[in-house]
């Protein structure tokens, strides 16, 4: 499968996206084509599925940010998330299952979607803003944290539900998959035989 990736955003479009987040939210940015985000500094980032990423969404109502990259979902969470992401999922006894589940921290990057309420050549494969950033300092503020367990970290969404949520429903998208492949490669008219 060919990924879609959008054509090149002008230098005059990302020099505004890049001053907006600078001036806006105090991120760093990298690149002109695409603009990016850098990660490990202010936030990082779960990276999953879109529909599992739909999925966990409905599931724990509050998060951070959250924009969609092509097929990817991507859950912006406080900075130093992605080195919490391996110890949660095996507390969470996710430990040891295959998960499309990664997390993006220091020395990473995300493409940075087009600032909230600006108009892009939205092409297909842009990243987007599903939930925008706030702006100012409580964009940091809203960011899932690991605030003790069982605790909502102070006003912040709860790292260790959202990364949960969002294991369960990678999960069941590849038992999903795998159940439809399955369906797929049986032969059809043939009755089961058993011993």
């Amino acid at each position: 499968m060919a990924s879609l990736v959008p054509p090149p955003r002008s230098s005059s479009e990302s020099e505004g996206w890049a001053r907006w987040y600078a001036q806006e939210l105090g991120w760093a940015t990298t690149g002109t084509s695409p603009l990016r985000l850098l990660t490990g500094l202010h936030f990082d980032v779960l990276e999953l599925p879109a529909a599992a990423g739909h999925a966990a969404l409905s599931r724990v109502g509050r998060t951070g940010p959250v924009a969609l990259a092509g097929q990817r979902m991507l859950l912006l969470v406080a900075a130093g998330g992605a080195d919490e992401l391996p110890g949660l999922l095996d507390w969470l006894e996710w430990g040891g299952i295959a998960l499309d589940l990664t997390a993006v921290g220091p020395g990473g990057h995300m493409i940075a979607p087009a600032p909230p309420g600006v108009a892009s050549a939205g092409s297909p494969g842009a990243a987007v803003w599903l939930r925008p950033p706030g702006s100012g300092q409580g964009a940091e503020a809203s960011l899932p944290a690991l605030g003790g367990f069982g605790s909502r970290g102070g006003d912040a969404p709860d790292l260790v539900r959202l990364v949960d949520a969002a294991a369960t429903e990678c999960h069941r998208a590849r038992l999903t998959h795998a159940r439809t492949n399955l369906r797929a490669h049986r032969p059809t008219g043939q009755p089961l035989a058993f011993s």
